[in-house]
Parts: C-alpha cells; sequence; structure tokens
C-alpha cells in the first residue's frame, strides 16, 4: 500500500525505531528509511526533531512526528486497516497501560543490568525479573498481548525478545529463566517467528559487537 511521501529516519540498531517499523508493516505502509549516523546527525534529522534531535522520526507529507510511541499511535489513527490498538476502549487503555509498564519500568531496569557491575547491577538485574513477571500477567491465556496476532504492546515491547538474549550473552548473567517465566519465553519464540518481526531484526553478531563497546563506554563512563 502506497505511503505518499512516508519517510523514516533511524538507526539500525535502535529498538526504537524497530518498533516504528514493525508498526509500518503491520499496516502494509510503503516507505523511505534514511539510515542516520548519530554521531553525525543529518540537517534533516535536526530540522524534523529539532526538540529531541534523536530518532526515530517518521515524515508524512513533510509534517514530522517524533518520539516512537507517538509515531505508532500516529500510524494507527492514519490508516484504519489493521489497527494495532485494539478498538474496545477498555482494551484500549490496557494495551497503553502495559506499553507504559514496559517504557517506565523494564526498559530502565534491563539498562541499568546492562550498564552497571556488582551490587548495583545485581539490584537492577532482580527489577528487571520482577517487572517480567508482571509482564508474564498479561500473557495469561494468550499467544500475544494483542491476542491471536500481534498488537499494541507486542510493537511497543517485542524488542525486547531479540535484545535480552543479546544482554545475557554480554554481562554472562541469565536473566529471562525458562521454567520460571513460561509465558515470556514462550511469548520471545512467537514474537521473534512473526515475519514482519523476523525479516525486519538487524544482524546479531553486528548488534552484539555494537552493545558490547557501547556497554564499556557506558561502564567507562561511570568509573
Amino acid at each position: 500500500m502506497a505511503g505518499e511521501g512516508v519517510k523514516l529516519f533511524g538507526m539500525w540498531a535502535s529498538p526504537y525505531v524497530l518498533r516504528v517499523i514493525w508498526a509500518l508493516k503491520l499496516k502494509g505502509i510503503e516507505y523511505e528509511y534514511i539510515e542516520e549516523d548519530l554521531s553525525n546527525k543529518s540537517p534533516l534529522l535536526l530540522q524534523y526533531n529539532s526538540v529531541y534531535k534523536k530518532v526515530p522520526v517518521l515524515v508524512y507529507g513533510q509534517k514530522p512526528v517524533a518520539e516512537s510511541l507517538v509515531i505508532i499511535e500516529f500510524i494507527d489513527e492514519m490508516w484504519k486497516h489493521n489497527p494495532i490498538l485494539p478498538e474496545d476502549p477498555y482494551e484500549r487503555a490496557m494495551a497503553r497501560f502495559w506499553a507504559k509498564f514496559v517504557e517506565e519500568k523494564f526498559i530502565p531496569a534491563i539498562f541499568g543490568t546492562f550498564s552497571k557491575l556488582g551490587e548495583e547491577q545485581e539490584k537492577f538485574m532482580e527489577e528487571a525479573k520482577k517487572n517480567l513477571r508482571i509482564l508474564e500477567e498479561g500473557l495469561q491465556g494468550k499467544k500475544f498481548f494483542g491476542g491471536e496476532t500481534i498488537g499494541f504492546v507486542d510493537v511497543v515491547g517485542g524488542w525486547i525478545a531479540y535484545w535480552v538474549p543479546v544482554i545475557e550473552e554480554i554481562i554472562g548473567i541469565k536473566i529471562v529463566e525458562e521454567e520460571s517465566l513460561p509465558l515470556i519465553n514462550k511469548w520471545f519464540k512467537d514474537i521473534l517467528d512473526f515475519n514482519i518481526v523476523k525479516e525486519s531484526l538487524p544482524p546479531r553478531d553486528k548488534l552484539v559487537a555494537l552493545q558490547k563497546v557501547y556497554r564499556e563506554m557506558l561502564l567507562g563512563s561511570s568509573a
């Protein structure tokens, strides 16, 4: 389906950009992808996102929309077919609730686990595990948070299924135990097997290499 001048400014290793790609693919919207060098941001990116100066930025008809969650909701409202958010008001509210939980609770915990050492890291890791157990409650009786197919929460948080094993490999600690989080583990597998997800994932070896460098930089800056 034509997207009439839809452009996406992104960076290949950003899970926030990946969310937007999944939303566009769910809708079948054609778009032009512009890869950004975040160490040398383009004048267009700085023009289109003058407030945060970061990716992702979606441009539609020369109008820019920034911030991944805002972009996903814009896409869902702009193109009504294949809805990402539920139509029922209560279910829609619950989807936003779980997406907010991923954004405000899980992501900071997993970032802390990745970027800290010792007691600090252990504290963040326990927080990440606790939040995963809470997320598992939202999967009771469902294949995806969206039901039988992926929806808003899956689009917002599905990158976890790919990034968490990468983080585990780099830090040498298991965060998602199969026996204690069976539904999360199944969700990981189902998400990664979903066509639009599978075809959009960055190369794992390239991602591991980049994240190792990033972690060294974070640890160095906090030393």
